[in-house]
């Protein structure tokens, strides 16, 4: 190719470059488009090899010519990147503009499960007179869920517990949280005041009032002179802080075999008042719990002198409790974790 079809060329290339980046519209399009003409195998140096077939006295014009070309079509990608990467940062920040006056998104708030809750206001109530929250095994021996109770082998208030045994060296799901006393005992020095709150299991046909699981909060106090006046009076605190001032309340023969004397402790209906309703069988009166002296036998097992010290115990059911509260008449609702159930308690 002589001089003047070398030139020609260069400058076709220029002018067909510069129209092409005028009409890109993205920065990855002008990219191609640059490897394309001055890559290494770009279009320019294609032409630009034509220079070596030329006489040696025309190749410094053609190479001025050339330098020229390729300093205005860098100028060009240059000159076209900036407005093009400007273009698309604009872009970007529309589209990505927030209005800090628009009300932020709701926030889903959750809550305690309402057993939970119950458990933790009948914590919050007996912590006021020095009870302290203690917690025991849910997997417990026989000698200790039972006979260190006063509830030997043969004693006939075992069929009041339908028990679920594991097949673990004779170990037993806890059936109350009664075996909490045991143990409270041999770890503390009197005067003792122990909640034990947990979950306890039984071989129960689940109703409306029953389940197999559940849960419940034993209380213990044991000190030098307790007597059946002080339980009086402290579960007469409990109603009136859990249910309201006003309350009234009752004691009446019970019957468990590690308190005596036992008795059920009654309040006054919640729903009607005393004056009687389907909810309390017409009497005005609801059972919330069952309590006692500890039995002198129990005591011994706790490795405790009962001439020296005296105690009472009561334990009462959270669902119970939690009922009572908010007028839940099915029990099963609180394990099904239906929503539309759980969020009433917010």
């Amino acid at each position: 190719m002589d001089l003047a079809g070398l030139t020609r060329d260069l400058e076709a290339l220029r002018d067909e470059v510069v129209s092409a980046v005028a009409g890109t519209q993205e920065v990855s399009a002008l990219a191609a488009l640059e490897v394309d003409v001055l890559g290494k195998k770009g279009r320019l140096g294609v032409v630009l090899r034509g220079i070596g077939g030329l006489p040696t006295d025309d190749r410094p014009r053609v190479g001025a010519v050339a330098n020229a070309v390729r300093v205005a079509v860098e100028e060009v990608f240059q000159a076209r990147g900036v407005e093009l990467r400007a273009k698309e940062l604009e872009a970007r920040f529309r589209a990505e503009t927030v209005d800090v006056t628009t009300p932020g998104r709701p926030i889903r708030r959750g809550s305690l499960h309402p057993i939970v809750e119950t458990a933790g206001r009948i914590a919050e109530i007996f912590s006021q007179f020095g009870f302290v929250v203690h917690e025991g095994p849910e997997v417990e021996d026989d000698l200790t869920n039972f006979q260190m109770l006063n509830i030997p082998p043969d004693h006939p208030a075992r069929d009041l517990w339908d028990t679920l045994y594991v097949d673990i060296d004779g170990k037993l799901l806890r059936t109350h949280t009664s075996p909490g006393q045991i143990r409270v005992m041999h770890a503390s020095t009197p005067p003792i005041r122990a909640l034990l709150p947990g979950r306890c299991f039984r071989y129960e046909a689940i109703d409306a009032s029953h389940a197999s699981e559940f849960f419940q909060v034993e209380g213990l106090m044991i000190d030098e002179g307790t007597t059946l006046g002080d339980l009086r009076g402290l579960l007469d605190q409990f109603a009136q802080a859990m249910f309201g001032q006003g309350k009234r309340t009752r004691f009446r023969p019970g019957y468990y075999p590690f308190t005596e004397p036992s008795v059920a402790f009654d309040v006054e209906c919640v729903v009607c008042g005393g004056s009687g309703c389907p909810a309390c069988s017409r009497s005005g009166w609801m059972t919330i719990l069952g309590a006692g002296m500890v039995h002198p036998v129990v005591l011994q097992y706790g490795g405790l002198d009962p001439e020296r010290y005296q105690g009472f115990a009561f334990g009462m059911g959270v669902e119970r409790i939690a009922n009572l509260r908010h007028s839940v008449g099915d029990l099963r609702l609180y394990m099904e974790n239906d929503l539309r159930f759980l969020e009433q308690f917010r």
